[in-house]
């Protein structure tokens, strides 16, 4: 799959300079050594969160000079426009492998397209995108959101202790798949129980500020709820803040579920204030690295593969499970 590099090495030089952390062995290293090295341009959602920032670190972490890459890291600030400004600068720069974490799952034909021809092999990580030709994407390697939206639904079955439920939920960025899946659980779950209402829901992006301006929203409204259903971590913690500020008490007053399982939501369902958490593994790093491994051997790695995740709550999580995970 490696290709020759020799109008290459300059761009990714100057690529190296702009993007510090991600780039810095390659930068410092000479135009013999970045010869020898496998290019993976990799346009990320974002920083939004926690979550996301894990999953940056993972890539950095494994596509290295030491492991043989020179890892280029384009952060879309979670615009599509960008990645797919992004992703063109890869194809003109000829590098080995692009790597998409997709904004959404729609629009992504054209510029796919536009890799494909240019023979470089795209591996999609993180949220899932729709086209009718998966030709356009070698491999996909993600979390199953369905799955942990109806896990986070069965927990609440098993926890209603005979209340009526009234939801409010914080969704993720519309249009992604974290947000489709889940949304789409919670959905299913509504629908089955007559004694379930959705009294709230709105786009919190992911992110923290967002979720606490969504909740402090719910409260000046004075909407009656007793479940926050928040579809990540991040726009979780924002809502606890709402909450305590006005003097509720999260995880008693109101039951939450959340996702990610980042160390921080774990070290709050030990403090009693997340009642249930269900994991999303961001580290993705060493799985794309097997990937290309797998390519440059001329193996067929599998089309889709699904991580494996758990879920958490006070009865299963001790203070050595959190600092035995990493993220």
């Amino acid at each position: 799959m490696k290709k020759q590099k020799k109008n290459l090495i300059l761009p990714l030089l100057l690529t190296g300079l702009l993007f510090g952390g991600c780039s810095s062995h390659a930068a410092q290293s000479s135009a013999e050594d970045n010869t020898d090295l496998i290019v993976v341009g990799f346009s990320q959602v974002g920083a939004e969160s926690d979550w996301r920032n894990a999953n940056t670190r993972s890539m950095q972490e494994a596509l290295t000079a030491e492991n043989g890459y020179r890892l280029i890291l384009e952060d879309a600030q979670q615009k599509q426009e960008k990645q797919i400004t992004a992703i063109r600068n890869f194809i003109n720069q000829g590098v080995d492998y692009i790597v998409l974490a997709p904004t959404r799952e729609t629009g992504w034909d054209t510029v796919l397209t536009e890799a494909k021809k240019a023979g470089i092999p795209v591996i999609i990580v993180d949220r899932m995108i729709e086209t009718d030709d998966p030709d356009l994407f070698t491999c996909w390697v993600g979390s199953d959101f369905r799955s942990e939206g109806d896990k986070a639904v069965q927990w609440l079955e098993e926890h209603q202790d005979g209340r009526k439920l009234r939801i409010a939920h914080l969704q993720g960025s519309i249009g992604s798949s974290a947000q489709i899946g889940r949304t789409s659980g919670l959905d299913a779950g509504i629908a089955a129980h007559d004694d379930w209402t959705l009294v709230f829901r709105e786009s919190g992006d992911f992110t923290q500020a967002k979720g606490q301006e969504m909740t402090e929203k719910l409260l000046a409204r004075e909407t009656d709820f007793n479940v926050l259903y928040s579809e990540n971590d991040n726009m979780t913690y924002g809502a606890i803040e709402a909450l305590q500020s006005a003097h509720l008490e999260p995880g008693k007053d109101v039951t939450i579920l959340s996702f990610d399982a980042s160390s921080k939501a774990l070290h709050l369902i030990l403090d009693g204030k997340i009642n249930y958490d269900v994991e999303c593994n961001p580290l993705h790093g060493p799985r794309v690295r097997k990937i290309i491994e797998q390519l440059e051997s001329g193996e067929t790695p599998l089309k889709y593969t699904y991580v494996e995740e758990v879920s958490f709550e006070s009865s299963n999580l001790l203070e050595s499970v959190i600092e035995g995970r990493g993220y």
